[in-house]
């Protein structure tokens, strides 16, 4: 079925696939997991239920997210043995060690605590409850650090040297290794990001409940805070992205030389190209929508500084232009309608609308998934950029892949769509279904358990009655 195809292409193409599955879980529970905390440190602080209910209705929703990201996790590791031989290979003796960290530290932290966060709260002091809380978010935070050392030591090689056996070896201390020059800027980035996308999900199932009642405390507190997330966040990750653009122009200008569409050089200042239609065979981009020298002023801070261009790059070393050309635009616009909505909130709020725009609630809503959308746009920059290198400027991608014939790896790639979607579509129906649900509160949740438990007589209709009408008397006084 599968004879007519390339083994490295479908190689990508699977990896490409099952990371961009996995990257949205983990991009979800880590700005989860410490909104978690917030709210029970909230409560603890303030003896509002109303935090202690949003707590439990989002307690649920991490659980079953945290759940799928650990099993597509496993997935990712396993390809790296089986599609990614060669590279694990020869990266192994630098890789393996901050991964195996990832697992000693974050994932033993977060195994160690997780079940007394999900199911202690009525078992354990409170206290004890909110530190197991504690440590699942700084669990999250710890992951999300070795894992991106190690992919930012893939962009930007520190601290290593050469073995005879060709395998990259520490060379010096582990220290350059592991801070290596794009890690700082990755990892603020990435880690906004998913602060970003946690707020706007929960923002947007705050509008959505909004819509049906203005008066829901729940709505009205968890929609105010995603609010203000979105609000002083989103203009940090703009300027994190900016910072995080120029380290990349230092490391690796033929990433931003394709981000910005730059094929030739531009010795008296480079335009920033809006818009517009690679065309890579004619080596330049069609019906472009530009401003003169922006993009100097943005990279250089000089609207006559010179830029060099793709033509200063040997062709077999430039990464695929339009790929990367189109998944920069898609995160960079989605970063300024966050920092949009932000903007309208802050407005809403200071009018004193903020729970009654339905403009504001509609847009939340449509924005609800835009942080995934902007964080696989972001990956797909960055590793479609460092292209064609896994170890950019060191190992080829060509050379990185295991010796399979492309029938074995069609065969798993068809099987990993197949499962991806049956198994990850039916948990994200699920989650859908619990956010489509208002968080209740004491007196809802209440109101709709069991009226009576083993061992206890349940009331006979006279005194029920009896009952009903002293609540009426309550009532009428």
């Amino acid at each position: 079925m599968f004879d007519g195809f390339d083994a490295l292409l479908l190689a990508r193409i699977q990896f490409a696939f099952t990371v961009s599955f996995h990257f949205i879980f983990p991009a979800f529970s880590i700005g989860l997991a410490s909104y978690l905390a917030v709210l029970e440190g909230l409560w603890l602080k303030t003896n509002n239920n109303v935090y202690l209910d949003l707590f439990k209705y989002w307690r649920k929703i991490f659980a079953i997210a945290f759940a799928m990201g650990v099993v597509s996790g496993i997935v990712m590791s396993y390809q790296f043995g089986t599609n990614w031989s060669v590279f694990s290979d020869r990266t192994g003796p630098i890789l393996g060690p901050p991964m195996a960290y990832e697992v000693l530290t974050a994932f033993f932290l977060e195994a160690g605590f997780l079940g007394v966060m999900l199911f202690g709260m009525d078992k354990v002091g409170r206290k004890l409850h909110f530190t197991a809380t504690l440590m699942v978010a700084i669990g999250t935070f710890i992951s999300a650090f070795w894992i991106l050392s190690v992919n930012s030591w893939m962009q930007t090689p520190t601290g290593y040297e050469i073995a005879a056996n060709g395998q990259f070896v520490p060379a010096g201390s582990w220290l350059t290794i592991i801070f290596n020059p794009s890690f700082p800027y990755r990892l603020v980035h990435t880690v906004m990001a998913a602060y970003l996308t946690t707020a706007f999900v929960v923002g947007a199932v705050g509008a959505w409940h909004l819509l049906k009642d203005k008066a829901d405390l729940r709505a009205r507190r968890m929609f105010s805070m995603a609010m203000w997330m979105a609000a002083l966040v989103a203009p940090l990750q703009i300027f994190a992205g900016d910072m995080h653009g120029l380290n990349t122009l230092e490391y690796q200008p033929a990433k931003v030389m394709a981000m910005e569409g730059h094929y030739d050089s531009h010795p008296n200042g480079a335009p920033l190209i809006l818009f517009g239609i690679p065309n890579s065979a004619e080596k330049r981009v069609d019906y472009a929508i530009e401003i003169p020298k922006a993009s100097s002023l943005i990279l250089k801070h000089d609207l006559n500084a010179p830029l060099a261009g793709l033509d200063t790059i040997p062709e077999d070393e430039q990464p695929p232009v339009g790929i990367v050309f189109w998944s920069f635009r898609i995160m960079v616009s989605i970063g300024f309608a966050m920092l949009g909505i932000g903007v309208f909130s802050l407005i809403a709020r200071a009018r004193g609308k903020l729970f009654d725009s339905t403009w504001l609630h509609r847009a939340a809503i449509v924005m609800g998934p835009s942080g995934f959308i902007a964080v696989i746009a972001g990956w797909v920059t960055t590793e479609v950029g460092r292209q064609p290198y896994t170890v950019y400027g060191l190992l080829t991608t060509a050379d990185s892949v295991s010796p399979l014939a492309a029938p074995a790896v069609g065969a798993s790639l068809l099987a990993f769509v197949i499962t991806y979607f049956i198994m990850f579509g039916a948990g994200t129906a699920y989650i859908l279904k619990l956010m489509n649900k208002p968080a209740t509160g004491h007196e809802e949740a209440a109101a709709s358990g069991p009226l009576r438990t083993a061992g206890i007589t349940p009331a006979s209709a006279d005194s029920t009655r009896r009952g009903q009408s002293g609540t009426m008397a309550e009532e009428g006084a």
